[in-house]
Parts: C-alpha cells; structure tokens; sequence
C-alpha cells in the first residue's frame, strides 16, 4: 500500500510536469524533491519509470524530471542501494544516450545525474560509461563530457581509469571527423590532465600513491600529436579554442624530450591563433601554462622563440583595457603572467625587446611597455636588481611624454621603482622630479576627450594618482627618506611646480618630522654641495605667499604654514617659540573656515600681522632687507595669481616699513614702480597698498620717491627715462596715471594723521591732480578712463576721511573743495541712472560726505543740486534680476548706504523741522512713485535721516513741530504698501516723527512713550501680506497717532489721508479710510468746526474712488431704519430677487451689525423659513410619471438671508440665544430639501453666476440650507464641531442622499463633543419630528438621536432614558432606514453608557435578535445593523443575558461567513470573534462545537481579498483561542495576528497546523474535509490557500491519524486543483501533493 501510494502520488506530480507556467512546472519538481528527501528510493524508482514508460514524453519535460532526479540523488547519495543505483544510471545513461542528435539540456541533465551518482558508485557508473567507449565506435558526445566532468568531481576515483579510458579513447581521435567530437575530446583531455596534475599533487592522500607522472606521458604525448597536428588548423574557431585549452595542462605531462621537442612548432602554433581569435584568454592562459612546463624542465629551445614570444606578448598587451570586459582583464593577468616566466629564465633579452619600445609612436605601446616594465619590477625582483641602472636610464624618453596614459604608467613604474631601491641609484632624481611635475598639474585642464580610437581614461587622474604616489613613498618607504630630503625642498619655489604644493608641504612635513626625532636641535637644511637649494628667505616668502589662498591646491594654506613651522629653526634661530604660539591659531582658523566662508580681507590682514609680529621678533635689519630683496624678487613669479600678487605687495610694504635704512627703502619702492605691471588691475591695488604701508614708517621717503616718479617722463607716449615706458599707447599711461592717484590715496589713507594734515593739499592732492590732468587745476585735458575716474575719486575720498579723521580737522579749510565736489557731482551725473556697473558713484558720494563735513560750507543751492543729483542717479537703478552676480548686489547696497551717509550729513548742518522739510520734499516723489523698488528706497532713506534727526536733535526753547501732519500724512499710508519692506521702513518713520513731536514738547531723548512704544509691536503684524492683518495693524497705528497727534495738527493730517484715498496702491488708499475712521472715532468731538470741511472732502473723493470701503458709510442708514420698523425692513429685504447682489447684502450685514436689531430679524426669518413647505411636486414632462420637487421662494430667501446674518460676526450674541431653534430648524431643513431643485429661473441664473465666477453663496437649497447651518454653529460658538464635521468631510456627506445619514451622525457626535450643554433643547426639538410627514425628516432625526447614545454626554444630562424609550418606539416604523438607525443607536449605548447596558440587557439583545430576524428588508441591511450592534453589546451585558441566545445568535451569523458581499463577511467573522470574547474560555460544549466548526473558514478567509475581512478574522482567532484550550495554539494566534502586524501566512499556517495536530490530533478529518470545501471557492487566494492547509495539516500530523482523511477523495481533489485556471492554485495544489507522502 505505502509503495503505490508513493507512486500514485508521484505519477501524478509526474503528470503535471507539463503544466504550461513555468512557476508551477517548478513548483511540481520541487514535490517531487520533497517526496525524494522523504523516499528517495521510491521517488527515484517513480521518475524511472515514468521516463521508461513515457518514451514520447517532450524532452524539456524530461529535463525537469532528470534535474528532479539529480537533486535528490545529490542529497541523498548515501541512503541509495545498489540496486537503485543501477537502475538510475542505466536511466540516465539511456536519456543520455536515446538520440544522437545533441539536445543539449536533456542530456546535459542526464550527464549530471550520472556524475551526481558517481561520487558514491564510480565504479557502476564506469562500467556503464565505459560500454559507451568501445574501441572503434566513436562514443556518445555526452559519454566522453560526462567522463571529464567525473574525472573533475571524483579526482580519486576517476583517475585510476584514466590509462585505461586514455588506451580506449585516444585510437578513436583520428575517426573524429566532426568539430563537436573533437571539441569534447578536447574537454576530456583537458580535464584529465588537470585532474592527473590534482592527483600528483595531492599523493599523500592518494587512494594509489604509486601513480606517476610518467605513466600517462605516452597517451598523452599521442594525443598531443593529433590535438597539435591534426587539430589544431581547423577552421572551426571553438574547436581550436578547445584544442589550446587542452594543449595547456596537456604541456605539463609531456615527456621532457617530447616538449623540448615540440615547442619550436608548439609556440608558433599557439602564437597564430592570437590573429584568428578575438578573445584570447585562453590563448594566453595556455600558452603561460606551456612557458611554465618549458622552465620548469630549463628548455634551451625558448631563446630561439623568444623575439616571437616577446612580440606577440606585447601586442597582447598593448591592446586596449576596457573596463567592462572581463575577458580581456583576464587575458592581461595571463599574459603578464607569461612575461613573469620569461623574466625568470631571459631577464637580458626581456629588457633589450622592451625598452626600445619605451620611444615607440603608438601611444598603446608605450603604455603597455610601461605596464609590462612594472610588472617585472615587481614580479622579478631578484633578476631586475642588477639591470636597475639600465632600466632608469632607459627612463629618460617616457619622462618627456606628455600623453595623459602614458604618463599614468610611467608613475606607476617609478612607484614600484621607488619600492625596490631604484630611486637610490644615480638618475633617480629625474623620477622624483617627475612625480613632483605631475603632481603639480592643472586639474582644470588635465582630461582629454578620448578619440575615437582609444579607451576612456580611469578614473584616477594623472595628479591624483601622482600626489598619492609621492605621499606613500615619503611615508611608507623608509629607505626613500635619505633620498627625497633635502631634494623635494627644491620644488617650493619655481613657479611651474605651484601645483604641487600641497602634496610637496604635506610629504616635507612628514620627512622634517622624521629628521627632527633622530636630532631635534639641529638644522634640517645642510647647504653644503646642495646649491639648489632654496634659501630660508626664499622659503618664508614662498610659503607665506602662497597661503594667503589658502584653500586652492587642496588646502595649501594649511600645509605651507605646517612646514613654515617645522622650518622655524632654519628660517631663524629666534622664531621657533615664537611661532609655536601663532601658526597653531592661524591653522585653527582656517579650520574652523571653508573656502565659501573665510573672509579674505581679515585672513590677509592676519598674516600680516604675523609677518610684522616674525619681523619684530628677529629684529636683525640684515634679515629684513634680505628677506623684502627676496620679496621682491619673486613678485614675477606670481604675475599668473593677481591675488597672490597683491598680497605679496603687502608683504613688501610691511617688510620695507620694519627696515630702518632708508636707501634700502627708496631703492626697493624705485624698482617697484620701474617694474610693476600697470595693465592688472590687482597689481595696482597691491602697489598701492605697497606704499600705504611703507609710509606708516617712511611717509617723507614714499612721497620723495613718489614726487620723483611724478616728476620724470613716464607720461610721455615715445620717450620717457625709463626703458620699460617707451612705445606705450594712451592706455597704458592712464593706467599708471591711475596707480600713481592710487597710491597717494593709500599713503594718506595708512600714514600718521598729524603729517597727512600738513601735506593734504600742498602735496598729496597736488599731485594726484597733476596725474590726473583734468581742467579742475586748469589743465584743459579731460580723461575719459573710468578706471582713473574710479582711482581719483578712490584716492579723493581716502584723503578726505584722512583729513576728517584727525584731531585739527576742525580748524582744517580746504581751499579746494567747491571743486571737488563739483568733480565728483560731475561723475556722478556721467554715470548711467538706470543701472549701477561700477563704485563710481559710490566712492563720489562718500567722498562728498566727507567733503561737506569740511570747511567751508556749501552755499543751500549747492545742496540743493547736490542732494537732487545724488537721488536722481541711486533711486532709478534697476533692480537685477534673480541669479545675477552676487557682487552687484553688494554694490548697490554700499551705494545706498554712501547716499544716506551723505543725506544724513547734511540734514545735520540744518537740524530744523524746515531742514527735515527740505529733505523729505526731495524724497516725496520717490515716496509716492508706482515702481515699488523706488518707494523702498525712498522710505529707507527716509527712515535713517529721521533716526539721525532724532538721534542729533537738541531743543533749547519750546517750539511747535509745525509740519508733524503733513509728515504722517506721507508716511502712515504706506504701512499698508504692497511691498514690504516699504511697510517696516514707513512706521519707523512714524515712530520717529512722534519721538520727534516729544521732543519738541520738551521731554528728553532717553524718555520712552508706552503709546509710541506700541508701534515696535505692530511692525510684526505688517510682515505677512494678509490685507486684513494689514488693515487692522494700521488701525492700530491709527490710535496710536490720535493719542500723540496735537489737536492743531489734525485737520492737516486728515486733508493729507483724503488725498492719499486716490493713491495708485490700493492698500495704500484702503488704508487711509482705515485711518480716517479711526482718527474720527477717536478725535471726532475736536472736528466740529470743521465736518463740513471733511465730509466734502470725502464726498468728493468718493465719487473718483467707488471703492467697497467707500461704500460702508451707507450701511448706517438701514440700521437706523430697521430700529424703528425691523419687519418691514426684512419683509422688504426677502422680496429682493434671488440671488442676492452685494448691496443687498451689506445691508443684511448691517443689520447683524446692531446688537439690538439681530435677534429680532433671526426670529422673523425663521418664521419665514418654517411657515410654509419646503417644496413643491410638479411633473418634469406632462407624459412623464415622476415628479420632481422645486422649492418654493419664501423659505429660500429666508435661508439666504440667515445665512447673509449669521455670516456677521457680530450675530453672536443673538444666534447664541435663538441656538436650539437655529439648530433644529436648519438640520430639519437640510433633510427635507435632499434632491429639491431650483425653480427653472433661478437655475438660470445660478448658472450665469457660476459661469462668471461671481456666485458668493449657492442657492442649491440643500447646500444653503447645510451653510446657514454651519454658520449658526460658528456665531453659536459651536466653531469646534463645525472643524470638526468639515476635518470628517461630514458637511460634504450631508448634503448628498447617499452620505446624508454619515453626515447627521458625525455632526452628532461632534454636537454631544463639543456643545453638550445645548442638547437638552435640541433634543426637545428633534423628538417630535417622528410625527413629521416627510420620511426623510424623520430619517434625519433618528440618524441624529442615534449617534447621541454612542456619547456618554447623555447620561449625564439625563437624557439616556427618554432617548432609549423614542428610539425603541422607532422600530415600528414603516421605514427600513428608520428601523436600522434605531438598531444602531440602541446599540452605541455600548459605547456611551456602558455602564447601563447591563440594566437594558434583555431589551436590548431582544431588539438585535428582532433584526436579524427581520424579514421586511430584503437587502438584509437590518441584519447587519444588528449584527454590528451585537458586536458592541455582547461584552457588557450580563452572562445570564446572554448565553440562552448564544447558540442562536451564531447558527444564525454562520452562513454570512462566506456571503459575495464584503460587509456581511466582515461583521459575522467580527462577530463570532466577540461571541467567543464573551465566553471567557468557558463556553459549554455545544457552543464550542460552533467554534471547531468555524475554524478552518476563519485561517482561510485570512486569505480573503478584502482587507476588513482579513483583519476581523486575525480578531476572531485571537478570541477562539482561549477556549480551544490549548496555550500553544492561543500563543501563536496572539503573537501572529496582532493588529497592524504584517503575517507571513504560510509561516502562521504552518504553526498553527503544528499545534491543532499535536494537541487534536482527532479533528484532522473535519478540518481536512472543510477545506475541501474550499477548493472550489470564488476567491483565488482562498481557494489557494485551502490546499495550503491541507498540506500543513498533513505534514505535522502523525501516520496513525491516516484513517481519518479519505486519501483518494482528497488526492482526486488535488489533482483537479492541478488543473485550475490560477497558476498560484496549481503550485499549492503540488506542493500538497509532495507532503502527502507522510501517509504513504
């Protein structure tokens, strides 16, 4: 019995082999494994025999039941017998072997399951092997590959037959006339050798220790002449291929004669193929293995083929490297490998064929000359070490290559050099040098595009591989050491090496460190016989130079200070204390910067600081004059580097300040001006800067030198007593013209106060003015150069600030100065007015902030152009666009900045309220202008001369600030302008201007005003650009302005206001109404006299602006009506045509306006909106039998008109009081108007207004019923429900038919939240609506009523009772949805009262048992409701209460578990899971017969489609477990069908089947034929899932339970599933089927 149902189960499984989705078809071989690891034997026999007996089985589905077969035979190759290891090798090697013809995978797998069932029985499957080679027959391709494979898997065990298989074999190799017999001879022969080189190697553990070498050396010697001769020419590529493969390890068994012999045509021959054949790796890897058998046997033949070896070697290696090509990387290791050997025995004639090659044109060759030299140096170390001499010297033509590649390889040899002592030997020096001018290369400029014949560069960049290179051998290679210092020290200075100064520094640190550990108080630089070598100076300058860019090359700036430091001894004996202090901060600082943040100016001006503080420290004049020569000296090596350059200048002027020989001064400043190069514009900064600084200590020697710089012929276009001037162009003498202003300005700017003074005029602008030749000193040439502009008003000012800076300038006249100003007023007004490109301006006007500090004073019209010039030439510049250069933006805020220093200077010379008049006339235009970027500008300007005039304001006598009205008349309406800044600029001007009213009064500077003090506080509110903020914060500033506003200047303010109502801005007009109606709030009892004045002003103003808050002012008229006749006014009012337009309703918000009026029109208007229906029926068509329902206009109108009231704010109070009656009217009226249309008219005219965009409200009856609701709930201060129904989307579900209930409830539930204390009147209202005519109302008021029960609000309002009493009354109600409602709300007492279901208990199951029983709902939607609502219930109520109805309750909910419809599945499963809750673990028997029964539907609808379904089933069995029983079983269902956890299904079901099969063993056949059930389920993964547990139930139950399960009835059924339509079935079904075997 147990073997045929093996083999029924196997046939079967057999027979499903040839299912068409490739998934199933694996998951069939997979049982198939599975019955093999549990009945190997059986399992085999079974696919024997099913392969004999199936002869026309296709040969795909074969391979499937061959791999099957292979997979179990590898595992379990020690459980089989002999007689099943027979039959298996003779199947296989019929399969093998059925058809001549190759069919590659079949047989294949055939030769796999021999080689598989050889590593136990080699000797059976010899024999039958060795049946397929009988001497003459050619043999089966598959029984000569299935020998080598063997000969590879069981080297003991195959190569003893090898000289027999060999002797059988190798006759057969000349009847092999096709390429497919050859190629596997070959494979063989390969595989033999290599198994015959494992054995010999490994005769220790050799089963025949005694084999040798020499017994296979004639069979193979006979088979190497075929596979050479015969073989080997063939046309056919794979086969020479396979021929090369074999000749390789072949080479190694070859008699020492033989090979000698044969490796003059063997060489040649394997040479040839590198021409036929693409890919060579295996060319090469066999002709390495050749070239190691001929050395290893010392071949003499080898030199004669070595010229051919050595060609076509290299150009194996010159071939290009690409990547992604692993075949050609192999082949490269293989062929280096061969040139290792090559080394090893002809080391001379290697480097004679390879060095030449060093001077080759190809570029290919050169680098794979190159890699092949390093490989060697590495590789064959002990024969290169006498030939280094040659080989560095053979060095010298790759160092002047200047491809990219080329020189990649070249520092990869000279890194393997370094490693080997190359660098030691004479000549090595050049290799350093070399590293160091690769490292110093451009990065910019280093990669080249590859052309269209050559590979892409790596990665790793020539300098990047370079830097490294010269690191890790001044680190790593001791012996390097010696070698590298002092020598690396002679690349720090020449400029062509400045790219390499980081890796330079960083690599002389490492090796200075060194030296200092062997001697820490001597010198590291020896100077004798190293004249080199640069000096210590000329170190200092390098360094320091260079680290004012800090960041460039890599952090040069830190490594150059690093070795500076470690130098200290050798730069001077006096410096190292020193220095140890202030290098560390200077690398600390840039530490804590990045190139982006490190500020420029203050690190240049640190190290001058330190330069100054090295100079003081040394204090040797000697030193210093040496070193600023060297200064001076490498200035032209920084002419690429401007700002390096400059910065060097500097040092020279700080070097040349400390020197106290003053020829040595004149003559360096002499040969600075004869030398430097006018043309850059840094060069000239830095000059000049040069000077600044030298005349801090030499101010008479720079201005001699200077005077006779000025005095000579520079200026001159053709001669001039200097050889450098001669033939220059204009250009180029304006430009030292420039330099030379420049450098006056920076000598005045740096020089002692007390000397500037005396030569200001007689010697500095003198002479500036006589470089610069313009008709100001009456010379008549004017230059049109901005850049000497740029330098005269540069110096200009410098000198001014000079001047104004020192302690006489009070007494100080400039005699020149009406000319000067009127220079730079010129240049000024010369510069475009629309954009800003140059500090022209900038520098002028400081220059003239200055100047007007001077005596004498400006007359006031020069003022006047002054001031009206400046302005014309900032406020106008265009604003860049957004991404321009940075730098402008900077420009123009420094221009700003110079122009309100000048405006702030010469308000100071006129500190009255007519100066500050002038002043803001002048800026009144910009203040006003329709371009926002001009009313910026002008407001912020304002805002600074207001703050100086405050700040500078001393008033001795009492005098009125006439113009304070007219002055917060400009400004206060501009704190509601649209840009803003011009919002923040224009209340700190009122804040000023009110501190300046203070001020006049008489109170002091420091005295703060809490009033004013409010304007600080409301400059936040104008930040964001809501006008209502806006509006409000400046009615705010109003208030403050009438508070501090004097009584004469009011009628002046409001006049300027009135005429701001017209202003372009309209939040600037807006908020002046704003400010108007506050001041006449506020200070209207002062403005009797003059109300005619300002209501004429108004009215005329608003006849140009028909604003809205012009409008408002009307409003007031309907109030006073409506206090003396409010009906009427209503009345009126509702007889508007709908919709209403927005006069109308103003005039409604007018009314919501007056406390005393709103109550009364709410109350009139609900009259209207009850006291006649809500609709009428009328028949769309005259034949047609529906009817549609319109409403009727009365209560439309009254329903907008609500909600035009209770949209006022100020409607609070009174909707407050009319709550209940809003409420219940409102929510009554929403559900009645559900689905009732518009009359046709006001359809018509709903749809223009919503095609135009102008509809405020809708007037959808139902929808404006729904807001006029939600506006009750907001003025009711019920705002939180009406969020919270709108966060639920409750408002939207309201208004439709379907969610119109969803709705109710969620407004419910927010009411019981939110508004408790108003539900007793509500509830009032509502629980008379059962006797309303319209169904839906009562719909409404039962969905309502419903949802209060789930709120414990209820009960302690005292309303539980009487709600319970309504709602149970409902239940006869004609309606379905009525009765359901009044289900669920007797239901949700659960959840609001709890504590009073157990009181209800009885009446309550009694009304769910009454609705699952209800028949009047063919839709069974009482039934669910009653089922959701026993969910809720059957966990409170009393046990007693409960369990006479437990047994209907679930017989009843039963068949709704596998009901089409989702819900009802998800509530019964839900259901029967809190059915067992309550049972506490100890429910009675027939009960639990109810939970076994229900089990097996609740693991497979786990699988459900439906997620809800899913999850109440994971609930349903965590509440079945406790009364199965079992705590293993309960464990599992807690721990896997946790809420939110993921579920790996097949693992819980896995696990659970282990538990019910262990602990009820006896319900294997109820769960068994429960899923059968199931195997014909709609649902595909329910349907898959049934044979799921089946198959587990099986696997984990013991043999003994077989009798319960009818195995033929489920195996039937599982070889049906084999035929279902979903694949996923079909796999389940198989898998099954494999773990049936536990009952065979």
């Amino acid at each position: 019995m147990t073997r045929s149902y093996v083999r029924k189960l196997s046939t079967i499984l057999l027979d499903a082999v040839t299912d068409k989705d490739p998934l199933v078809q694996e998951q069939v071989c997979s049982a198939l494994c599975a019955l093999g690891e549990s009945r190997p034997q059986e399992a085999l026999s079974a696919c024997e025999e099913h392969l004999r007996q199936n002869e026309k089985l296709a040969a795909p589905y074969r391979t499937m039941i061959l791999r099957a077969m292979q997979t179990v035979v590898s595992s379990h190759i020690s459980e089989l017998d002999k007689d099943m290891a027979r039959a298996v090798i003779l199947l296989a090697s019929s399969e093998m072997t059925k058809v001549k013809d190759l069919v590659c995978d079949w047989q294949q797998a055939a030769s796999d399951v021999l080689v598989a069932v050889g590593r136990r029985f080699i000797s059976t499957v010899m024999e039958e092997l060795l049946h397929g080679l009988q001497p003459g027959i050619l043999p089966h391709y598959f029984v000569v590959r299935t020998l080598a494979n063997l000969s590879v898997s069981n080297v003991f065990g195959t190569v003893p037959f090898l000289t027999s298989i060999l002797g059988t074999m190798l006759p057969m190799l000349a009847a092999a006339k096709h390429d497919t017999m050859r190629g596997v001879f070959c494979y063989a022969l390969q595989h033999f050798s290599e198994s015959t080189l494992e054995y010999l190697a490994n005769l220790d553990q050799a089963p025949d220790p005694t084999v040798r070498k020499d017994a296979f050396a004639s069979d193979i010697s006979s088979a190497y002449d075929i596979l050479f001769h015969q073989w080997l020419p063939s046309r056919e590529a794979k086969l020479r291929l396979a021929v090369v493969e074999a000749l390789g390890p072949m080479s190694h068994l070859l008699p020492s004669e033989k090979l000698e012999e044969q490796l003059p045509k063997l060489l040649p021959g394997i040479l040839t193929l590198y021409k036929k054949h693409a890919e060579t790796c295996h060319v090469s890897k066999s002709l390495g293995q050749i070239l190691e058998a001929a050395v290893s046997v010392g071949s003499r033949t080898l030199e004669v083929q070595l010229d051919a070896l050595l060609a076509a070697l290299h150009a194996q290696i010159c071939v290009p490297v690409e990547s992604a090509s692993p075949l050609v990387m192999n082949n490269q290791k293989e062929v280096l490998r061969c040139f290792t050997e090559l080394a090893s025995c002809s080391p001379d004639r290697l480097l004679a064929f390879l060095l030449p090659k060093l001077d080759s044109g190809s570029e290919r060759t050169r680098v794979g000359t190159l890699q092949v030299l390093r490989h060697i140096i590495n590789s064959a170390a002990a024969q290169m070490e006498v030939k280094q001499p040659f080989i560095l010297s053979s060095m010298r033509v790759p160092l002047l290559d200047t491809n990219s590649k080329v020189k990649r390889a070249v520092v990869q040899v000279i890194s393997a050099m370094a490693h080997h002592g190359y660098l030691e030997q004479p000549g090595g020096e050049a290799m350093i040098e070399y590293i160091v001018q690769q490292c110093a290369l451009p990065p910019e400029t280093e990669p080249q595009k590859p052309g269209p014949d050559s590979e892409e560069l790596l990665a790793d960049s020539v300098r990047a591989i370079s830097v490294r290179t010269l690191y890790l051998v001044s680190t790593t290679v001791d012996r390097m050491s010696d070698v590298l210092w002092p020598h690396l020290l002679q690349f720090l200075t020449p400029a062509r090496y400045t790219g390499a100064l980081t890796p330079l520094c960083r690599s002389l640190v490492h090796l200075a460190g060194k030296r200092q550990e062997a001697g820490p108080d001597t010198l590291l630089i020896k100077y004798d016989g190293h004249v080199t070598l640069p000096s210590p100076y000329a170190i200092a300058t390098r360094l320091l130079a260079v680290s004012s860019n800090p960041y460039l090359g890599d952090g040069r700036g830190a490594a150059s200070l690093a070795l500076l430091n470690v130098l200290h001894r050798d730069i001077h004996p006096r410096l190292g204390q020193r220095w140890a202090t202030t290098i560390p901060l200077l690398l600390q600082y840039l530490d804590e910067h990045t190139e982006e943040t490190l500020p420029q100016k203050e690190w240049e001006e640190k190290l001058l600081v330190f330069l100054r503080d090295t100079l003081a420290v040394v204090s040797d004049n000697t030193w210093v004059c040496q070193l600023s020569l060297e200064m001076c000296k490498q200035l032209p090596c920084y002419n690429g580097t401007p700002q390096e350059k400059n910065f060097l200048y500097k040092c020279v002027g700080t070097a040349l300040g400390a020197a106290s020989s003053k020829d040595v001064v004149r003559k360096h400043l002499q040969e600075l001006l004869e030398s430097a190069r006018y043309q850059e514009e840094a060069e000239r900064e830095g000059l000049a800067c040069c000077f600044g600084i030298c005349a801090v200590s030499h101010l008479d020697d720079t201005l001699a030198q200077l005077e006779d710089f000025v005095r000579s012929d520079v200026f001159r276009k053709s001669i001039g007593i200097f050889n450098i001037f001669k033939d220059r162009s204009e250009n180029e003498v304006e430009k030292v013209k420039g330099t030379l202003i420049l450098c006056y300005g920076h000598l005045a700017a740096r020089a002692p106060r007390e000397l500037v003074l005396a030569r200001a005029e007689s010697d500095i602008l003198r002479n500036i003015f006589q470089c610069f030749s313009t008709k100001v000193l009456g010379i008549k040439v004017e230059t049109k150069d901005p850049a000497l502009k740029l330098c005269l008003v540069q110096s200009v000012c410098m000198v001014c600030q000079a001047i104004c800076s020192s302690a006489q300038a009070g007494s100080f006249r400039l005699s020149q100065k009406a000319e000067l100003v009127a220079q730079m007023m010129e240049f000024i007004k010369a510069e475009p007015p629309d954009s800003l490109r140059s500090p022209i301006r900038k520098k002028a006007m400081l220059a003239c902030t200055y100047l007007a500090s001077l005596e004498p004073a400006l007359d006031e019209q020069e003022q006047m152009d002054m001031i009206h010039g400046c302005l014309h030439s900032v406020m106008a510049v265009l604003p860049e666009p957004e991404g321009e250069d940075s730098g402008l933006e900077s420009l123009y805020q420094d221009t700003m900045h110079a122009l309100e220093d000048l405006l702030t200077s010469l308000l100071r010379r006129n500190m009255t309220p007519r100066g500050l008049q002038v002043m803001v006339e002048h800026l009144s235009p910009w203040i006003k202008s329709p371009r926002g970027q001009e009313r910026v500008r002008a407001l912020g300007v304002s805002s600074r001369l207001l703050q100086s005039f405050l700040e500078h304001l001393h008033v001795s006598a009492l005098v009125p600030f006439h113009n304070l009205g007219l002055l917060v008349g400009l400004f206060s309406p501009r704190c509601a302008d649209l840009w803003p800044a011009t919002r923040q600029e224009a209340v700190s001007c009122v804040y000023s201007l009110l501190y300046l009213q203070l001020g006049y009064e008489g109170f002091s500077r420091d005295y703060r005003d809490d009033v004013a003090e409010r304007l600080l506080t409301l400059k936040d509110g104008l930040v964001h650009p809501d006008p209502a903020t806006l509006f409000h914060t400046c009615h705010s500033i109003a208030q403050v302005i009438a508070k501090r506003l004097p009584p004469d200047q009011l009628i002046s303010l409001l006049l300027t206001l009135v005429e701001s109502l017209g202003d372009p801005d309209k939040h600037c007009s807006r908020a002046a109404a704003v400010i108007i109606n506050c001041l006449l709030k506020e200070r209207g009892n002062l403005l009797q006299e003059k109300v005619p004045e300002i209501v004429s002003v108004l009215r005329s103003k608003l006849q140009e602006t028909p604003e809205e808050h012009v409008l408002r002012a009307a409003q007031h008229s309907v109030c006073l009506l409506a206090s003396q006749h409010c009906e009427a006014v209503v009345s009126s009012l509702l007889g508007s045509p709908l919709p209403f337009d927005s006069h109308t309703c103003a005039l409604w918000w007018a009314l919501a306006s007056e406390p005393g009026l709103t109550a009364q029109t709410l109350g009139l208007l609900l009259q209207k909106m009850s006291g006649d229906v809500p609709f009428k029926e009328s028949r769309a068509f005259l034949l047609s039998g529906s009817h549609d329902r319109v409403a009727t206009l009365l209560p439309l109108a009254a329903t907008c008109a609500l909600s035009e009231v209770m949209s006022v704010p100020a409607s609070a109070p009174a909707v407050l009081e009319l709550y209940p009656q809003l409420f219940v009217a409102l929510l009554l009226r929403v559900g009645c108007t559900l689905g009732v249309q518009l009359p046709r008219n006001l359809q018509a005219k709903e749809r223009r207004a919503a095609g135009s965009g102008k509809a405020s409200r809708s007037l959808e009856p139902c929808s404006s019923a729904a807001g006029a609701l939600q506006l009750a709930l907001v003025r009711g201060g019920s705002e939180e429900v009406v969020q919270r129904v709108e966060l639920e989307r409750g408002w939207e579900s309201l208004r439709t038919s379907v969610g119109h209930e969803e709705g109710v409830a969620r407004l419910a539930s927010a009411m019981a939240k939110f508004a408790g204390p108003r539900l007793p009147l509500v509830m009032k209202g509502l629980v008379c609506s059962p006797s309303s005519v319209y169904e839906i109302q009562r719909v409404t008021s039962t969905a309502f009523l419903a949802e209060l029960l789930s709120s414990n609000v209820v009960n302690d309002l005292m309303l539980l009772e009487s709600l319970l009493d309504n709602l149970a009354a409902r239940q006869d109600d004609t309606c379905a949805s009525v009765r359901r409602l009044a289900l669920r709300g007797l239901a949700n007492v659960a959840s609001g009262s709890p504590n009073k279901v157990q009181a209800r208990g009885p009446q309550l199951l009694t009304a769910m048992i009454r609705g699952l029983d209800d028949g009047d709902d063919p839709q069974s939607r009482v039934a669910l409701e009653a089922m959701a609502g026993l969910v809720k219930l059957v966990d409170l109520v009393e046990p007693r209460d409960l369990r006479p109805v437990l047994l209907h309750v679930a017989i009843r909910i039963r068949p709704f578990f596998d009901s089409d419809k989702m819900e009802f599945r998800s509530a019964s499963i839900r259901l029967f899971g809190h059915l067992n809750k309550a049972c506490h673990g100890a429910c009675e028997d027939v009960f639990l017969e109810q939970v076994v029964g229900g089990l097996a539907p609740l693991l497979l609808h786990l699988q459900d489609p439906q997620c809800s379904v899913a999850t109440a089933c994971r609930f349903a069995l965590r509440m079945c477990g406790p009364n199965l029983e079992c705590e293993e079983l309960a464990a599992a269902f807690q721990k896997h069908l946790q809420e939110g956890r993921g579920l790996h299904f097949g693992e819980f079901l896995n696990t659970t089947c282990k538990h019910l099969m262990r602990h009820f063993p006896d319900l294997l056949g109820r769960l068994v034929s429960t899923s059968l059930f199931y195997f014909k389920s709609s649902w595909e993964d329910v349907r898959a899932a049934a044979p799921m547990l089946t198959g587990f139930l099986v696997q984990h139950v013991q043999p003994e339970q077989r009798p319960q399960v009818d195995l033929e009835h489920l195996t039937a059924a599982l070889q049906l599933l084999l035929k279902d339509p979903a694949p996923a079935v079909r796999m389940k079904a198989a898998e099954t089927l494999g773990r049936l075997v536990k009952f065979a």
